[in-house]
């Protein structure tokens, strides 16, 4: 159901005054933080890796999707379920969406459909097929979905044949192709920063703001949801409503 804003705007109140009080059970530095960093967050570019079997590699492109601020990764499962590697993410998982795409027959068919009902295009990441190269992608067209595929086989042919368009990074040595979270770094990398130059509505609502600190609040309080229920009771606020959006 499409959300209004006469349906957002209470919760949106209710939602900013329990972040207000949870952020006095953190550090006034890390309260700073997370008001500096969600700033520069965004849903324009959106990750997605289909049925990465090296956990280390999917776990490498969660770090650089949070240290360019890339706030949703999808992750497909087929064949490979996907754990996150603490040692190589470095906690960036927690400041993150991955949103897994595991309930279905076909899950890229699933996630692709998904994707394109949030009105994201898609996009392959792929050396054997030379639509453009990165440095002539177009960002004005509109929010974009990257997929990546396994180092060994690359991305499915149901990926392929559903993509709208197919990624090169320009390349000038023997090696066919990049890491897989190499690729995701320049990629990132030159796309963000043509983001941020550009006159682009590439952040986050006000709304999503809220909400995505929410779960940053959530993520590092200790007894937190005690703290959430006796908040919620003293002021007659139905969570299950905020938590619903």
């Amino acid at each position: 159901m499409q959300k209004t804003k006469d349906s957002i705007t209470p919760v949106m109140t209710n939602l900013s005054g329990l972040n207000g009080y949870l952020k006095d059970f953190i550090s006034p530095e890390r309260k700073a933080l997370f008001e500096q960093i969600i700033l520069n967050r965004t849903r324009y570019i959106s990750v997605v890796l289909e049925d990465i079997y090296q956990p280390h590699n999917a776990s490498a492109v969660l770090r650089t999707c949070d240290c360019f601020g890339i706030q949703d990764i999808h992750v497909i499962e087929n064949q490979n379920k996907y754990q996150v590697n603490p040692d190589v993410a470095l906690g960036s998982s927690q400041w993150v969406n991955i949103i897994k795409h595991n309930s279905q027959e076909n899950n890229t068919l699933s996630a692709i459909q998904h994707l394109k009902s949030k009105g994201y295009r898609i996009v392959a990441t792929t050396p054997h097929i030379n639509n453009v190269t990165l440095d002539k992608l177009n960002l004005d067209e509109g929010k974009i979905a990257f997929f990546f595929g396994t180092e060994m086989h690359g991305l499915s042919q149901t990926m392929l044949s559903h993509a709208d368009s197919y990624l090169k990074i320009p390349m000038f040595g023997f090696t066919e192709s990049f890491n897989i979270s190499v690729s995701a770094s320049i990629i990132l990398h030159h796309l963000t920063h043509k983001l941020h130059q550009s006159k682009l509505n590439w952040q986050l609502s006000e709304f999503e703001k809220e909400l995505v600190q929410h779960q940053w609040l959530k993520r590092t309080i200790k007894k937190v949801d005690l703290i959430i229920d006796d908040y919620c009771k003293k002021n007659r606020i139905d969570y299950s409503k905020i938590t619903a959006l």
